[in-house]
């Protein structure tokens, strides 16, 4: 039996639900030196503001057990090169609708970011990222309160058609508050669970690791808190949702789809492993035979009852 691994992610079409989270993929270009990445569902691109950052200074990357820490800092060439060098590059690899990942520093940062990457043809859906932890006065600011991240949606939502999805922190008191404002000011989706907040420190220098003190922890051990967000979200609002979070193998995206995933995107992983999310689709078809399942788009929210 030939198992259908296709979903359809507000109007997208996708081969399958595996996508490769925004700054752990860059543009595609380097991964195509390991495999050919049209195997991918989409892709989302590295996080883009307004003008170019060079991002937070080193170090800002630290190892923990079954994950890792992470204060890049949004570190991009800015909106216009994305937009005249970037996406035409990617579309030379890659035939199909990508994401653009959209972070930024005031609400008319994210709108005109956002009116400069719709008008793009080969991207698909905007990513609005409100969730992260890395820069100070912007990205999780606009993410922890319900009325500043639909304040952030309604802005977005009067300059395109696209798809948009809210990415949402886990650094809050109740994600679904939040997932329900963007919800009624016209999100189309969620993509979540984005990084939680962490640190290490230095035994012997006695400070931080990490020169922003704090990061971004992603993983493995992330995985649990990432699935038990999608499921009550899935539970609290009518639109999709794109969960990630510690997501590594096929049958972590089975039980992220069954939480109520639409699709799945894969961070850390490819950054151990920079074949992993080529790996995951070739593994799918004989996770989808174990458990019994003919067609993935049918498993979403499985799990509720």
């Amino acid at each position: 039996m030939v198992r259908d691994t296709r979903i359809n992610l507000c109007g997208v079409e996708m081969d399958n639900p595996v996508i490769p989270a925004s700054g752990t993929f860059g543009y595609g270009r380097e991964f195509t030196e390991w495999y050919d990445i049209r195997c991918l569902g989409s892709f989302s691109i590295k996080g883009t503001t307004a003008e170019p950052r060079f991002g937070n200074p080193t170090p800002r990357i630290a190892e923990c057990a079954s994950g890792m820490l992470n204060a890049v800092g949004l570190q991009n060439p800015g909106v216009d090169a994305v937009v005249a060098e970037e996406l035409p590059n990617i579309k030379k690899i890659f035939g199909k609708p990508v994401i653009a990942n959209i972070g930024g520093f005031s609400i008319d940062e994210y709108v005109a970011c956002s009116e400069k990457l719709a008008a793009c043809d080969n991207v698909g859906i905007l990513e609005i990222n409100i969730s992260c932890p890395n820069v100070h006065g912007g990205g999780m600011g606009f993410g922890t309160q319900a009325s500043s991240a639909a304040e952030v949606t309604k802005a977005v939502r009067k300059v395109t058609d696209k798809p948009i999805f809210i990415k949402l922190t886990p650094n809050v008191t109740d994600i679904c508050e939040i997932a329900k404002a963007v919800e009624a000011e016209g999100a189309d989706g969620i993509s979540m669970i984005n990084t939680l907040l962490g640190m290490r420190i230095d035994k012997r220098k006695r400070k931080p690791i990490i020169t922003n003190t704090t990061g971004g922890y992603s993983g493995p051990a992330v995985f649990p808190v990432a699935l038990a967000a999608v499921y009550r979200v899935y539970k609290a609002v009518n639109i999709p949702i794109m969960g990630m979070g510690g997501v590594s193998s096929a049958e972590d995206v089975i039980e992220m789809m069954l939480a109520g995933a639409a699709a799945v995107q894969v961070g850390a992983a490819n950054l151990i492993n920079p074949c992993a999310c080529r790996d995951i689709i070739s593994d799918l078809p004989g996770v989808m035979e174990k458990y019994g399942i003919e067609k993935l788009a049918d498993i979403t929210g499985g799990a509720h009852v």
